[in-house]
């Protein structure tokens, strides 16, 4: 059956409002002086995936539930602006929203505001199945009403993926996603055993792949029952924030999966593209271009990086700054 639609990202819709902070943890005062300032720009996990995967040339369709408020406004305003089309359910709460306190060496802090969710809050099935069924895979964001349409998405037949984000391996909310996606991608932030976990989603679910990104450690892959170590690729700039390293390493990541590619290279895109996120301003939602992932790509093999067996996976300690935190 023909396809519209090589990437339905579901969820993840939202406004952040970037403050910048003189260090992190922010000490307790009474006052801060901001520089460069403070800026709201819409882009929130699912927004920085259906803009990563455009930009790298996959025709992309984002699906949430978002607000008849200013919030709202912004939000359809950065899809349109950027050519990536988007069925927007109704949400009465509100469009989402965070603050993102962000360091001088890009690391962040993010303050979800979590009245603008209901437990009721359900996507459409009939838009779910509908979009679905023209489409080649589902990236689904982890909010609430994501989860409930994994059967609908498993029903239509595409294939699917999912970030866990910074999930301590135990909470039971992260559960249905991990054990529902072909492709997961996890943090090594808060996991005490990383293969531990990488091994245990691919046992109990569906995963063929896992990633596990440790920022400038680089990431874990499990693919076909082994666990390489993928480098971090080195920024093509300063780092100035880590917001959305994440969510470009699975867009980078997704490229190659889409085209049939080994899964270490996949893991090579997804690099590449994670560290060109954490050189781009957290006001800015710049991404990496299909032509500089590929050419940042053949430079990355003629020079020698390639995809090691380690002796034991660790996670990061903080974050140095040369690779993505997700």
């Amino acid at each position: 059956m023909a396809t519209d639609i090589d990437v339905l990202v579901l969820g993840g819709a939202g406004v952040d409002t970037i403050v910048h902070v003189p260090e992190l943890p922010l000490p307790f005062s009474d006052s801060y002086m901001i520089r460069p300032g403070i800026t709201t720009r819409a882009g929130q996990s699912g927004d920085f995936v259906a803009l990563g995967l455009t930009a790298l040339g996959l025709r992309t369709h984002h699906l949430d539930m978002i607000g008849d408020d200013h919030e709202g406004d912004l939000v359809r305003a950065l899809h349109r602006d950027h050519g990536i089309p988007l069925t927007a359910i109704p949400q009465p709460a509100g469009t989402k929203r965070a603050v993102n306190l962000v360091g001088p060496d890009g690391r962040r802090l993010s303050l979800y505001d979590d009245t603008r969710a209901r437990e009721s809050d359900r996507l459409p099935e009939a838009a779910v199945r509908e979009l679905a069924a023209a489409g080649r895979h589902a990236h689904v964001v982890i909010t609430h009403p994501c989860a409930q349409a994994l059967p609908v998405l498993r029903e239509a037949g595409v294939t699917v993926s999912t970030d866990l984000h910074d999930w301590d391996g135990v909470n039971p909310y992260h559960e249905p996603f991990a054990l529902e996606a072909d492709v997961v991608f996890v943090s090594t932030t808060a996991l005490a055993d990383p293969e531990r976990t990488m091994r245990d989603i691919a046992a109990r679910g569906r995963a063929r792949v896992v990633v596990a990104t440790a920022g400038a450690e680089g990431a874990h892959l499990l693919a076909d029952g082994e666990v390489t170590h993928v480098p971090a690729a080195t920024p093509p700039g300063p780092v100035v924030d880590t917001n959305g390293a994440g969510d470009a390493f699975a867009s980078g990541f997704l490229l190659g999966w889409l085209n049939g590619e080994d899964p270490r290279r996949c893991a090579l895109y997804g690099a590449i593209a994670g560290a060109h996120a954490c050189t781009v301003p957290s006001t800015r939602t710049d991404a990496v271009t299909r032509a500089e992932l590929l050419a940042r790509a053949a430079e990355a093999e003629l020079a020698g990086v390639r995809p090691r067996t380690p002796e034991g996976v660790q996670p990061a300690e903080g974050h140095a700054g040369t690779g993505p935190r997700v």
